[in-house]
This record gives C-alpha cells, sequence and structure tokens, in this order.
C-alpha cells in the first residue's frame, strides 16, 4: 500500500476531484490510502437531491460549500474538524458493501485511544451508540475506493442546521439521509487530539511507522489532470445540482391577500413545469409569471433574475418581491 499526498489541499471539490482521477487512472495491483480535510462543507450523495438535503438560506450565509460525490450514500458534513480516509484498491466481490476490512485499522487506533468504537450497520463507526463516522464505496473499471469521515473535533451544531431542511412538501425519487445521533471522538478523548495527530497514528497502524513511508509520486501531468476534472466536474452547478432526480415541490403560504400555492417540477435541476393555485385576487394573467418561471434553473439566482424583471403587484395584490421568492425557494 502506498499513501497519497494531497499536499494540505482544504477544498472539498478539488479533494473529490484527486480521489476519483486516482481510482479510473492508477491502474494495477496497488493499494493506496488517502487522507483529506475539507473546509467547511456539505458532501452530497451520488443519487441524492441536493435540494432536499441542504438547509440553502443557511450555506448561503454561511459560504459552505456543496458538492455531490460519485459514490452513494447521505450527505454529510465537513470542516476542519473532520478526517476523511479513503482506501484505493483492486475491486473484488467480497470487498464491496463490506466495510470491516477497511475500518478494523481505525476502530483499532480509536479503541487504543480510550474510544469505545464499534462498526455497527452495514457502514457507520459508532461510539456509545452515537455515530463518529459513516463509510460509503465505489467501483470503477476493476478498482474501488471505500471512504469514510471520521468526527474528531467538528461543529456539531453547524452540522444540524447545515443539513436542518426546512419544511417544505417535496415529493421527489433521490434517496434521503437517514439522520443518526452524532458525536465527537474528542468527547471520548482524555487527551487533546487534532485531525493531524489522528491521521498520524492510523499512518502508523497501517505503515507500521509515521515515516518511510511508500508515497504514490503525482507528476505535473496528474496534478492538471485533476485540477481540469475538478473545473469541468465538481466546480459546476450541473454535477451538484443537476444531477438530482427528478421532483416535484409543493409550496403554500397564506398572505393578507389569499393563499397562494405553488407546484413546481423539476428536472435536473430546471423547472419544467410550473403552475400557481390560490384564492388571491390578481389584476394581471398569472399565466404570464407561470410561463416567465419555466425552463430556469431551480435556483435562488435565477428565480431572484426572473422575477425582477415581473411587476409583482401587477399578479398578487400586496405582496412584495422578497416574499415571491422566499415562497418558491426558502
Amino acid at each position: 500500500m502506498k499513501l497519497i499526498d494531497n499536499r494540505g489541499i482544504t477544498d472539498a471539490r478539488a479533494n473529490l476531484a484527486l480521489e476519483e482521477y486516482i481510482l479510473r487512472n492508477v491502474e494495477g495491483d496497488d493499494s493506496f490510502l488517502l487522507f483529506y480535510v475539507n473546509a467547511p462543507s456539505i458532501i452530497i450523495g451520488r443519487h441524492q437531491n441536493t435540494i432536499e438535503e441542504v438547509n440553502s438560506d443557511f450555506v448561503r450565509e454561511r459560504g459552505i460549500t456543496v458538492v455531490r460525490r460519485i459514490s452513494g450514500g447521505g450527505a454529510v458534513y465537513h470542516d476542519l474538524g473532520n478526517l476523511n480516509f479513503s482506501f484505493l484498491t483492486p475491486y473484488s466481490p467480497d470487498r464491496f458493501n463490506r466495510y470491516a476490512e477497511f475500518t478494523r485499522p481505525v476502530i483499532e487506533v480509536l479503541r487504543e485511544l480510550g474510544v469505545p468504537a464499534e462498526l455497527t450497520g452495514r457502514n457507520d463507526i459508532v461510539a456509545e451508540g452515537r455515530k463518529i463516522s459513516g463509510n460509503a464505496q465505489f467501483v470503477s473499471r476493476g478498482r474501488m475506493f471505500s471512504h469514510g469521515t471520521l468526527l474528531l473535533d467538528s461543529e456539531l451544531d453547524t452540522v444540524a442546521a447545515a443539513l436542518n431542511v426546512k419544511p417544505g412538501k417535496i415529493e421527489s425519487k433521490g434517496h434521503k439521509s437517514v439522520r443518526s445521533r452524532v458525536a465527537n471522538i474528542s468527547e471520548f478523548l482524555s487527551e487533546p487530539l487534532d485531525v493531524h495527530g489522528l491521521r498520524e497514528r492510523i499512518v502508523e497502524r497501517i505503515f507500521g511507522s509515521r515515516s518511510a513511508v511508500p508515497m504514490l509520486e503525482l507528476t505535473e501531468a496528474d496534478l492538471l489532470a485533476v485540477d481540469e476534472l475538478k473545473r469541468t466536474k465538481y466546480d459546476t452547478w450541473e454535477w451538484n445540482y443537476g444531477e438530482s432526480p427528478a421532483f416535484n415541490v409543493q409550496r403554500v403560504k397564506r398572505f393578507t391577500m389569499g393563499e397562494i400555492d405553488v407546484r413546481i417540477q423539476v428536472e435536473r435541476g430546471w423547472i419544467r413545469g410550473l403552475k400557481i393555485f390560490g384564492d388571491f385576487m390578481s389584476r394581471g394573467d398569472i399565466g404570464e409569471v407561470e410561463s416567465r418561471l419555466r425552463d430556469i434553473r431551480y435556483t435562488r439566482e435565477d428565480l431572484e433574475r426572473v422575477i425582477a424583471g415581473i411587476n409583482v403587484g401587477d399578479y398578487f395584490a400586496d405582496i412584495e418581491t422578497d416574499d415571491v421568492l422566499a415562497l418558491l425557494v426558502d
């Protein structure tokens, strides 16, 4: 096994691009171990509806990165108190959907530190019934990775707020996250430990040493290819939001002038159908508003741009532009 140096990068999009590039382009029977720590970000599972998983207001206000990964599973929050590990190995059927092989050295280190860690269910590491690590896997071209999180000292209040989606009727075929009771590993430690120290302990457990560890040397061409993958995939709205499954949104709110009931049909992140119902009074033809809001991306920015060009008072008496925008997307 060889260790991969991610050059201290904390951009989740760059780290996911590096992981995917190694998986798909480094051939042979070698196995690799990659660690990375991400700045505040939400990592969406491959088959999930991003809109359903993210508190968009909170994420926008805090400048949290939202990015989709290629593996399945649920949405997770990363920050500088979370250590991520990824084992990249040749694929075999007895490895896939079986996590014991990959989590074993991690659990051994945690137990040495006094953490009562155990693998439970299919892919979680828990301590005293609370989740401290979630894991997922992916296969491509005869190779696979098994990656996981380690909540060492994350901002758990931020985790809850970022993934606490506001109530609203959304019907989707996406795989929704199952929220678990979570804990920081630091809660179980007798002495302070940072992500670097935890990484070094896992490295020593796997390689028998913290020095003279065999490394995968990436060429300049490799690094340029990783940057290109980040730019063309992980930086794009099309991947992070547009890949969401088709879904329907219903938003209802009662104003002083009456109730507005909006039904929105979204496909690959674009509004393909929109109807407005209610008992409100309108001077103009509401069909004009419906028409202008179709065939745009279902994002706050695109909706705000279109609504700014509509005289809202002609269609909804005594309602401000911000009220309409909040009804549609917040």
